[in-house]
């Protein structure tokens, strides 16, 4: 045999004897577990060999073993936990600091509640799962509503404090500010009821009363409904993922601990200004819906001044008001539902965008289900 041949089989033998080995032997009594090798977390993968029956070994044989770390113990203690029958005085063999590391760690019992769930659960049991997450939810929003009741009543009484500049400068961010992104959402809406309308009342010579399709739907749905998803997504998402920064750097564990009460400091003048704003906001996309639908009504050969007639024919202070009306509640619900998914958020940088992603979801969802019951009362009550 060539040296350069002898030198490379010697190099690679010697190179084998690095790898961890586990070699089972014997049965019952006789059973051992032979370890060897460097047990490091660099040393290649673990080689097992020999039957293993399932039962943990009567003795180890460590006379192999060179260096080693955590993986040798992780292994141990990987192979104690799927093994059937283990006991008491099964670790001899073992070199008296990794024993003595092995007796302590099986003293801690294991938490199985941390284990991964492998069993898969039947209908009707994701059923239950469903209905008591919805039942947890449904009393969370309960109590939050009369928390915020709670405040309001402090508030009437005298009793809130909160700060006067933060009130400000959130009455301008919910009013001011607002007012470009609603005149430019509702002038469009305005327009295209007008387009539609003329285009489907032209066909019977009734052009005319695309005055009274603009300002009614305008004023009793379209102006209210339009700007409360308008502030939904841009005012509720940012009380939402404001008090959800808060709330993740502890900021209102804080107001807690100096003796202020969250609800008053930071949710009562959110929703306060809200339902000054909504209504004044409601009025103002009336007026620029109104005056789209007259623009599109003007190039359809209807004058201004003919449009603003029928206009005043058609719509009563009574049907001007409901909007009115429906943007108070609405203006709740928004500042309600963003509060809520802030103050409830995680802890993390993720769970400040969910909380302002469920804000948008659940205002949006209870601006149509309550414009839905109102829709229905006022049908009822023949207003």
């Amino acid at each position: 045999m060539e040296p350069e041949t002898l030198l490379i089989r010697l190099s690679m033998n010697e190179h084998a004897t690095k790898f961890p080995r586990a070699t089972w032997q014997g049965a019952g009594t006789e059973k051992t577990l032979r370890l060897a090798g460097e047990w490091t977390l660099g040393s290649g993968e673990i080689k097992v060999e020999g039957y293993d029956d399932g039962d943990w070994p009567k003795r180890f044989v460590t006379d192999g073993i060179g260096h080693f770390d955590s993986r040798l113990p992780g292994y141990l203690m990987s192979c104690f936990r799927a093994k059937k029958k283990h006991h008491e005085g099964s670790l001899s063999g073992l070199p008296n600091n990794l024993r003595e590391l092995m007796e302590l760690a099986l003293k801690v019992p294991d938490h199985h509640e941390a284990e991964k769930q492998t069993e898969h659960s039947g209908r009707l049991a994701a059923l239950g799962t469903k209905m008591t997450s919805v039942w947890i939810a449904s009393v969370s929003l309960v109590e939050f509503i009369g928390e915020t009741v709670l405040s309001l009543g402090r508030f009437f009484t005298g009793k809130a404090r909160f700060r006067k500049s933060d009130f400000r400068t959130i009455l301008q961010e919910c009013g001011a500010e607002a007012l470009p992104i609603v005149a430019l959402i509702t002038f469009l809406i305005g327009m295209i009821l007008a387009f539609v309308g003329n285009a489907q009342l032209a066909n019977f010579g009734a052009g005319i009363y695309v005055a009274d399709l603009v300002g009614i739907a305008t004023v009793r749905e379209m102006g209210v409904v339009m700007t409360a998803i308008i502030l939904s997504g841009r005012t509720g998402a940012s009380f939402a993922a404001h008090l959800g920064s808060m709330n993740a750097n502890e900021e209102i564990d804080a107001l807690r601990t100096f003796g202020f009460h969250p609800f008053d400091f930071l949710v009562l003048p959110r929703v306060l200004a809200l339902i000054l704003m909504m209504p004044l906001l409601t009025v103002y996309a009336n007026t620029i819906g109104i005056l789209g639908g007259m623009l599109v009504a003007w190039t359809a050969g209807i004058t201004p001044a003919l449009f603003w007639t029928e206009l005043l024919s058609a719509i009563s202070p009574q049907s001007y008001s409901l909007g009115v009306i429906k943007s108070v509640f609405f203006g709740a619900t928004i500042a309600i539902a963003g509060c809520m998914q802030g103050m409830r958020s995680g802890k993390s940088s993720s769970a400040v965008g969910q909380a302002a992603t469920r804000s948008v979801v659940v205002s949006i969802t209870a601006i149509v289900v309550l414009d839905s019951a109102f829709a229905i009362l006022f049908t009822l009550l023949d207003i």
